[in-house]
């Protein structure tokens, strides 16, 4: 089997995370999308993230109903601050006999210097950088270059919304609605999730 993992803070999951994994599912063929959310990520300040049981869940609520979604909370039971390698690594571990896609969006490029182990990563598994607004396929390539790291490029369409965004609107009391699934919407008003108190 051909498996993606995408892995991210999801505070919250919208539905750019979403329509991200639906075409790397149908680019590169993959059998299997597995989310991953972060207990801790390690190169954000950790404020102002809600708690993993929420994200977790949130995650979930958004996925339901798609037979190529699944949700994996191998990170949060870590508890602990995650590094993508050390989760990787289990992944191969699980799937051993399949091919593993490891998906980031193109904002995060500028990070990938900072992540432990990032060249053993690009050698585990097939790491897969797919277009975020506002970060061009010419950056990725000119990385990928420069480091001698194995990174292929997909260009996804154009959907620039961001969780900062969401919250923001939160806080301020404005609409987010039909910017992330309509569960999701639901959950973070009944909990109050990023509403100042």
């Amino acid at each position: 089997m051909k498996i993606g993992i995408l892995g991210g803070t999801f505070n919250p999951i919208h539905i750019g995370h979403l329509i991200l994994a639906e075409e790397a599912r149908e680019k590169l063929g993959l059998d299997k999308v597995i989310f991953v959310p972060t207990f801790v990520p390690p190169h954000k300040d950790n404020v102002d993230i809600a708690p993993a049981a929420a994200r977790l869940k949130m995650v979930k609520l958004a996925i339901a109903g798609n037979k190529y979604f699944s949700v994996s909370d191998i990170e949060i039971e870590r508890n602990g601050r995650s590094y993508t390698i050390d989760t990787i690594k289990e992944f191969k571990k699980n799937y051993s006999l399949d091919q593993i896609f490891f998906i980031i969006g193109s904002d995060l490029m500028k990070y990938l210097d900072d992540w432990k182990d990032i060249n053993e990563i690009s050698k585990l598994v097939k790491f897969v950088v797919a277009t975020r607004p506002g970060y061009p396929l010419e950056d990725i390539t000119t990385y990928a270059v420069s480091r001698q790291t194995g990174v292929s490029t997909l260009p996804i369409r154009a959907v620039d919304i961001s969780g900062f965004e969401i919250r923001g609107a939160i806080k301020e009391g404005k609409s987010f609605r039909y910017l992330v699934p309509e569960a999701v919407f639901r959950y973070i008003n009944k909990k109050r999730i990023y509403t100042c108190r």
